[in-house]
């Protein structure tokens, strides 16, 4: 695989246009090896190709089924998405707190934040738009208006969108210098060794996976810095439950982290190998899901500047989880 070098037109990698340059090597065929080579996949290296979009040795590439020749540079100019506008759906929410300029909304395991592909609609942001009549913060544009932070589909617990441009831009400030308050719940695979610890590493995309996240090489200068604070709070057969802080808000941090200590939480398709010792009690339970909660949000309310804290109680699903899991230790 050759190197490669991808320049990104907007803040979030996961948002803007993209650039990928890198040189292809002799031998395979041009779509998969330029799917090796960007981490794209081959599906979508194809389609690119169709678009016009892909450029090897600085000619248009037409067709990907043929091989490599030599040692031979590319350029892959990947589209931003076009964001498509969300429409109001009355979908139920439970909501925390609710004022003017924010809202607090307890979210269930299964919904997604905002509209995505795959994901056309039934989302938070859907919901919100219906809840709160169309008064959300425009800051986040037209696909995920009001939206300040994420939670994972299948991770359940608190979020707090803004209703108010000041709102917005107040919470996002806290959220960038790692001033709010939050803790969750996770069951996760062993017990920790010491109970308590912090889990410390760069955050970045997987070298083997682009679809994962890693904890990266300590002379890997991509991705983000990222701290867990953890402490377990009750051991279980095979297990624990555990608290987790954050000071650093990363794509799946806790998921990563927690995995990266060989303590991967239980249900987790993403970061968690299949075990044998849970699958019974996880099937039988129908938990097909990462053991994730949000159970504490805290901040400096934007518009009155007073400290507000919620909390949320671990789920159903989960609670049946960890009481089958005590009841067997």
């Amino acid at each position: 695989m050759g190197d490669r070098t991808i320049a990104i037109d907007d803040a979030d990698e996961d948002d803007g246009a993209q650039l990928i340059e890198g040189t292809v090597q002799p031998g395979e065929r041009l779509d998969k090896a330029l799917s090796h080579a960007s981490g794209l996949s081959r599906e979508r290296i194809k389609a690119l190709i169709a678009q016009g979009a892909v450029t090897l040795g600085g000619k248009a590439l037409s067709s990907g089924s043929a091989k490599t020749v030599g040692e031979t540079p590319f350029a892959i100019a990947v589209p931003a998405p076009t964001p498509a506008e969300a429409m109001p759906q009355d979908i139920p929410l439970t909501i925390v707190f609710e004022d003017e300029h924010l809202i607090v909304i307890d979210k269930p395991a299964g919904m997604v934040v905002h509209p995505a592909a795959g994901n056309p609609d039934g989302t938070l942001v859907n919901a919100l738009l219906h809840h709160c009549a169309g008064q959300l913060s425009g800051i986040g544009g037209v696909a995920r208006p009001g939206i300040v932070h994420r939670i994972d589909k299948d991770t359940s617990g608190l979020m707090v969108a803004a209703k108010s441009d000041l709102a917005h831009e107040g919470l996002a400030r806290q959220f960038a210098d790692h001033s709010i308050d939050r803790a969750y719940r996770a069951v996760v695979k062993g017990r920790p060794m010491p109970p308590s610890g912090t889990i410390e590493g760069r955050i970045g995309r997987s070298n083997k996976d682009r679809k994962k996240m890693a904890v990266l090489d300590g002379g890997d200068e991509r991705g983000k810095h990222a701290i867990t604070h953890f402490r377990t709070l009750e051991a279980l057969q095979g297990a624990a439950l555990v608290e987790c802080t954050l000071e650093t808000g990363r794509t799946h941090q806790i998921r990563v982290h927690m995995s990266s200590i060989g303590h991967a939480l239980l249900g987790d398709p993403v970061y968690g190998r299949s075990d044998s010792r849970f699958r019974p009690i996880l099937n039988r339970l129908s938990f097909h899901r990462q053991a994730l909660h949000a159970a504490m949000l805290g901040f400096i309310h934007p518009a009155s500047d007073q400290r507000i804290q919620f909390s949320s109680e671990i789920p159903r699903d989960m609670a049946e989880l960890i009481e089958e899991l005590a009841r067997s230790n």
